[in-house]
């Protein structure tokens, strides 16, 4: 006959792992980002955790189409201190920015941070209508000068933020509008490939946004304040 088997007591995993709270780096407001179980505190750097630029800094839902990696570096007091491993539109904004009779041209290539972080950045542009090679040639030229003048100026972690808050999208968008007729310009991922980056900014991007608000609300003000003194009175 066939030996029972011994019934032990189930070991619960669950039970046996620690919580961690991730927390975004001080750039990105030092905002908790998650809350992960680990079965091994020192084997927690390296893992990496996605959210959203929404989540981070709460203020337009369209922000949920921009997607962040953070990736633990360190672990203090159950807290595990990350650094802004890439970045990335979700697939879904991306399909929707095609559009049928216009040109899609798409940029790679490494940089270096004045800091010395390698980043892989990718650049893609909408036209309004087809455009031929040459067009598009000259359009990732144009991407490529400003990239070099923005990466060989700012650290990472200021080049982490302007192109999250998509500011270095615009200003690409600025220089290749003289080429071509476009709809969209943006940094559409970028990610570190070599180095680790001290992501320690005094300027939160939380700061940042916040300041961006105030002064569109003045100037909505402002507008609004011109219109009632141009308006006739009965």
């Amino acid at each position: 006959m066939p030996k029972r088997q011994k019934s032990g007591k189930i070991k619960d995993k669950w039970r046996s792992k620690a919580w961690l709270i991730v927390e975004a780096p001080p750039s990105f407001g030092s905002t908790q980002i998650g809350y992960i179980p680990v079965t091994d505190v020192e084997k927690a750097a390296g893992r990496v955790v996605e959210t959203t630029l929404y989540d981070i800094v709460k203020q337009d839902p369209q922000q949920y189409v921009y997607k962040l990696y953070f990736q633990i570096t360190e672990v203090q007091d159950g807290v595990a201190k990350s650094i802004l491993k890439a970045y990335e539109y979700s697939r879904e904004y991306l399909k929707s920015l095609i559009r049928r009779g216009s040109s899609m041209v798409t940029f790679i290539k490494d940089y270096t941070t004045k800091d010395g972080i390698t980043v892989r950045v990718y650049v893609v542009a909408f036209t309004q209508k087809r455009i031929n090679s040459s067009r598009k040639h000259a359009i990732r030229m144009a991407a490529d000068k400003v990239l070099q003048e923005k990466t060989s100026s700012l650290t990472y972690d200021q080049f982490a933020q302007e192109a999250v808050l998509s500011k270095i999208g615009s200003d690409i968008y600025n220089e290749a509008r003289k080429i071509a007729a476009l709809r969209h310009v943006g940094i559409f991922k970028f990610k570190i490939v070599k180095g680790i980056p001290v992501m320690a900014s005094a300027t939160s991007i939380l700061e940042t946004t916040a300041k961006e608000e105030e002064s569109e609300e003045e100037v909505e003000e402002a507008e609004e304040e011109d219109i009632e003194e141009e308006a006739p009175t009965s």
